[in-house]
This record gives structure tokens, C-alpha cells and sequence, in this order.
């Protein structure tokens, strides 16, 4: 029966040994359920997505606790620091949490799954991450005995690549946007997330059997220090869409600064994921207008989305992102809800469970009853839109951010760009 509620590669050696320590054993009652939330605060990187994410932890724990908690248990956050570019600190981040013995681990992301899994996996503890990895799926499907407590919230990286090329095919047949030409230009940047993106994109376009075509492929390499190559390499293929994948958004800020100074007239410009963070906006100062941007989770612009962004921003400030802040935020309830009804220091209870969910949330509606434990992604796996998390695509109007695609939950319709 499904209830239902309402509103990257690498392990081994001396991180392999260290998932064999045993923990101490847990509690089998306390006074709080807690949630242990891995932050990046000294990372290089993720440092904005996870704070957007801890901000809508914090949120939805502050909704449970002031509605009297679960069963009149508080909620509380445990947070610990983590390096999301090396297995070790992944691994000691999740290890730390471990031991201070909580109920769930919710987690924004980290750039090489398997050793958090595996760490969270030692104990069974119930681990939810909004990950973005094929690779995390695929550890999911091949060992589920192992794997069963962990869930990813999104869907895979692959739908920023895959999927946008199928949105292009969309608009090209509504008449909302024609093509200069059919060249797609990938500049890809090369950690394993963003490879598997230029691999999906490559994969849909060969696929178009000639309606699309690569232009050309650039490589760089993280930190882009200056755009001026890649911006060279942009005007000689002259393609009709540029894909700009990479995700760090000081950097993508750095790209639309330099092309918008000299820009390849025309050409539709796809930023992938990186204008999310929001930061983006004040550093691009004016100079992303036009540009598009996507996310596989996201908050909605709905009257549900709205109310969260309304109590977000009354909190934290306007500075607020839309992509982990709302899914922070529906893992809470999500669990809460489940805690309603299963005791959180049985993780296999709570896992059970979890796999039998059907939530709505801010960012969409959440199942797991497959074998990568994660929801379907609207419009690409489902048509219903109240069946999956949807593929936002979104496109800076007047220095904001809006909804462009899916149509059901568009604010606004694709505009061109200034250097068309």
C-alpha cells in the first residue's frame, strides 16, 4: 500500500578499511530525531548549494518543531563539514554523523558518490542526497540489499544534456525559437559529472539523425581562470546553440561578463546548471540577460512554491536560490512524515517506508518505488506532471530567474536574447 503526504567513483585502500570501524550503538530512544546534514564550509567548491540546502532543512524543521514535532520528539540538525571534491573528506564528513549517532542523514550533494554511500550504507542509517549521478542510481540498482536506506531526491545529471536537447526540439516545432543552424558547440569541463552530461548531449544529437549536429567540442579545466580561448572557439564554429557545461557560479558569472562584451550574435546560450546558485545574478551584474539555465529539482512557482519562497525569504533574505533550499526542505517532510509513522531508530522500518511514499512537495512529487530509489523526472520519464520531479528550464528575464519549460509550470515564455 503507498501512503500518502501531502504538502564519484572511488573507493578503496585506507577509506575502503576505515567503513569497517564499528560504531558505537544507538540509542534506541532520545529525546530529539536527528538529522545530520553534511555542509561544504571549507570546500572550494558547493559551499552556496549547501547552504541554500541547510537553510530549507532549517525551515522545514522549524514548521515541524513549531507544529509540536514528531510524535512530541524535536526535530534537531546535526551539521558537520565536508570536502565534496575528495573521498576522504567524504567519507569522514558522513563517518562524523555516524557517530553522533542520527536518525537520517540528508545531504545536498557530493561529487563522488560511492564513498558516502558505502559510509552511510555501514550503519543502514537512512541516507537521502540530491546527488544528481547516474552513478548513484546504478550503485542503488546493482545492490539493493546494500543500498536499500539510500535514496536520491533527483533525478541523474544525464536529463541536463539529454533533456535539454529534446526541450530545443520543442520549441523549434511550437515556433518559439528557430535556429541560426543545427551546430551544438559542448564546452565541457572535466570532472566526472559534467562528462556524463556532454556524453548525453552527444548521445541525443546523435540520435536527432541529423536535425542536430556538434559543432565543436572545447575542453576546460576548473578553475577557468579566463574565457577568452573558449570565447575565440565559440565565434569560429558560429553554432546556433552554445552548451556551456560547467556548474561553478563565480565562474559561469565570469563566461557572461565576457561574452556579452563580445558575443556570438545568434547563437542561444545554455549555462546548464551554475546560474542556480545565487550568487550568480550579482556577479554576472546585468550581464546574463537572455541566457538559459536548467535544474532536474527545483521549486515551483505555484501557489506551494510560492508560499514556501515567501517564509524562506522572510528568514534568510531575498538572496535565495530555488534549487536546494526546496528540496532541503521537502526531505525534512518527507521524513517527518514518515517518522509519524515508523520509529527512527529502525532504519529498515524507516527505509520501507520510504520506498511505499508518495509526497508533494515544493519541488514536486517524490517516489522511490524503483530500483534506483529515486523519483521520475517530469516531462522525460512522465508525462503528469504531478508524477515526478520536473526538469525546470529557466531563463534570466529582467535580472530574475523564470520558469520557462515545462509549459505547466512556466512563468513566462522564452524571450531573445539582447545579442540576438
Amino acid at each position: 500500500m503507498v501512503s500518502s503526504i501531502k504538502r564519484r567513483e572511488f573507493l578503496g585502500g585506507a577509506v575502503g578499511t576505515a567503513l569497517l570501524t564499528a560504531f558505537p550503538p544507538r540509542a534506541e530512544a532520545a529525546d530529539d530525531i536527528l538529522i545530520g546534514v553534511p555542509t561544504a564550509q571549507s570546500s572550494p567548491v558547493g559551499v552556496g548549494d549547501h547552504k541554500d540546502w541547510l537553510n530549507g532543512v532549517t525551515v522545514g524543521i522549524d514548521e515541524v518543531n513549531a507544529a509540536g514535532g514528531v510524535k512530541g520528539r524535536k526535530l534537531r540538525i546535526e551539521v558537520v563539514d565536508i570536502d565534496v571534491l575528495t573521498p576522504e573528506g567524504t567519507v569522514g564528513a558522513i563517518q562524523s554523523l555516524n557517530g553522533k549517532k542520527v536518525h537520517a542523514i540528508a545531504s545536498a550533494f557530493v561529487l563522488i558518490p560511492q564513498p558516502a554511500m558505502d559510509a552511510a550504507a555501514a550503519t543502514k542509517v537512512p541516507y537521502l542526497h540530491g546527488n544528481t549521478a547516474l552513478s548513484s542510481l546504478e550503485l542503488v540498482k546493482s545492490n539493493p540489499a546494500k543500498y536499500k536506506n539510500i535514496f536520491q531526491i533527483d533525478g541523474a545529471e544525464t536529463w541536463y544534456g539529454y533533456g535539454f536537447v529534446r526541450y530545443l526540439d520543442k520549441i523549434v516545432a511550437a515556433g518559439s525559437w528557430q535556429p541560426k543552424n543545427n551546430k551544438i558547440h559542448i564546452v565541457q569541463e572535466q570532472i566526472a559529472y559534467t562528462q556524463v552530461i556532454s556524453k548525453s548531449v552527444q548521445q541525443a544529437i546523435a540520435e536527432s539523425k541529423g536535425k542536430w549536429a556538434v559543432g565543436a567540442i572545447t575542453d576546460i579545466q576548473f578553475p577557468v581562470q579566463d574565457w577568452s580561448p573558449v570565447l575565440r572557439a565559440l565565434h569560429d564554429t558560429d553554432a546556433g546553440v552554445i552548451f556551456i557545461d560547467h556548474w561553478v557560479a563565480a565562474e559561469l558569472a565570469a563566461f557572461a561578463q565576457q561574452f556579452s562584451g563580445d558575443p556570438v550574435k545568434g547563437s542561444l546560450v545554455y549555462l546548464q546548471y551554475g546560474p542556480s546558485q545565487p550568487e550568480f545574478l550579482k556577479l554576472a551584474a546585468g550581464s546574463a540577460e537572455g541566457m538559459i539555465w536548467g535544474t532536474v529539482v527545483g521549486t515551483h512557482a505555484d501557489a506551494a512554491g510560492q508560499a514556501f519562497r515567501k517564509t524562506y525569504t522572510k528568514r534568510f533574505g531575498d538572496n535565495m536560490g530555488i534549487v536546494y533550499t526546496g528540496s532541503g526542505y521537502d526531505t525534512v517532510k518527507m521524513l517527518a512524515g514518515v517518522w509519524g509513522t515508523v520509529d527512527p531508530s529502525d532504519f529498515d522500518g524507516v527505509g520501507a517506508a520510504i520506498r511505499k511514499l508518495r509526497y508533494e512537495g515544493v519541488c514536486g512529487t517524490y517516489t522511490f518505488d524503483r530500483p534506483e530509489q529515486a523519483p521520475l523526472v517530469h516531462p522525460w520519464q512522465t508525462e503528469d506532471v504531478k508524477a515526478g520531479i520536473s526538469h525546470l528550464l529557466l531563463q534570466v528575464q529582467g535580472g530574475q530567474h523564470k520558469i520557462i519549460a515545462p509549459d505547466e509550470l512556466a512563468e513566462v515564455k522564452i524571450k531573445p536574447a539582447p545579442w540576438f
